[in-house]
């Protein structure tokens, strides 16, 4: 099977990809370059990257923001800002609680202080991120989102959202009848609650129960969303893909391949390059054992960095056309 014969896109609906691995294994250059080549295939993409330590600006040469900018035909991109997005939920709680009745200020300054510790919490990125996702999953307005993530810590965070934010509305399901009121402040900082409505009865709350379900349906959905990871031939790498596999399996979310970056030459008359090329030989080895379920594609390590969009689209051709590296002349060691 060819690399590129791994996508799959359904008419009228999102396909969501999802490029990871250890820190420092080349994951932006990896999601950037699959973005600008499913934008020049037609498709309409937006790149997001849910990394706190953007980027996606560098590799893309591109100024890049909170919200999606145009960086060329079909592709937009977008640089989550964790503290932009808790400053719109503050101001939208700040708009509730000017309308609340004295009664339910009690409530509101609760849920206020409850907004302060969010913010500085470690989960505060991937609550953000996660926002982001919820609102391209309902919209279907790109042919694809290619998520630029973090380090696998945070992803696994980031995608286990689904669990937390159903827990949490069971609580608050809960906790309805002692706030009153003062619960409806809440449609402010859940994902999917109506912003034009009050939550007045337990009915809306069991639908944001069953929208949550829906995005758990979609993360769990091979058809539309998968995961790529990203790994380089080092051991720390293969073995924390391998537990992060392990991991995504528990959340139903579906590993389609692996990307092994930064692959040596042999350089003969280098002694040292040699000697790199003989261990990477061998952890090629134990990523195909590893991985003998996954479709296994390699990236060679090139002499330059790979920065702007013609490098990284000469990039995704190596990846997903199967050209050689003498037939794209490029020149790249990923970031």
């Amino acid at each position: 099977m060819a690399f590129k014969d791994i996508f799959k896109f359904k008419q009228g609906e999102t396909t969501f990809i999802f490029v990871g691995g250890k820190g420092g294994v080349g994951k932006t250059s990896i999601s950037s370059a699959t973005a600008l080549w499913l934008a020049k295939q037609g498709k309409k993409t937006l790149i997001v990257s849910t990394d706190p330590a953007h980027s996606l600006s560098d590799s893309l040469e591109t100024k890049i923001g909170h919200y999606p900018v145009e960086i060329c035909e079909n592709l937009y991109a977008v640089e989550i800002d964790p503290d932009k997005a808790m400053e719109e939920k503050q101001r939208a709680l700040e708009s509730q609680k000017s309308m609340a009745t004295a009664d339910q200020l009690l409530g509101l300054d609760f849920l206020g202080e409850q907004m302060d510790l969010a913010s500085a919490s470690p989960g505060a990125d991937e609550a953000a991120a996660f926002e982001v996702f919820l609102s391209v999953m309902t919209s279907n307005e790109y042919d694809v989102v290619v998520f630029d993530t973090a380090p696998t810590g945070h992803t696994l965070r980031l995608l286990s959202f689904p669990e937390v934010m159903d827990s949490w509305v069971g609580k608050l399901m809960k906790a309805r009848s002692k706030l009153g009121a003062a619960a409806s402040a809440l449609k402010n900082i859940i994902p999917f609650m109506d912003a034009e409505n009050d939550i007045q009865s337990s009915q809306e709350l069991e639908e944001t129960k069953k929208q949550i379900n829906e995005a758990k349906a979609v993360l769990s959905d091979p058809d539309r969303t998968t995961f790529k990871m990203v790994v380089i031939p080092e051991e720390m790498s293969i073995y924390e893909s391998e537990r992060a596999i392990e991991a995504l399996n528990k959340y139903d979310i579906t590993t389609d391949s692996i990307i092994v970056n930064q692959v040596m030459p042999d350089i003969s008359d280098c002694d040292f390059c040699h000697s790199r090329y003989m261990l990477q030989q061998k952890r090629l080895a134990l990523i195909d054992q590893k991985f003998s379920d996954q479709v296994v594609a390699q990236v060679p390590l090139f002499k330059d960095e790979v920065k702007g969009k013609e490098k990284l689209l000469k990039l995704a051709e190596i990846l997903y056309e199967g050209k050689d590296n003498d037939e794209v002349e490029a020149s790249v060691i990923q970031l």
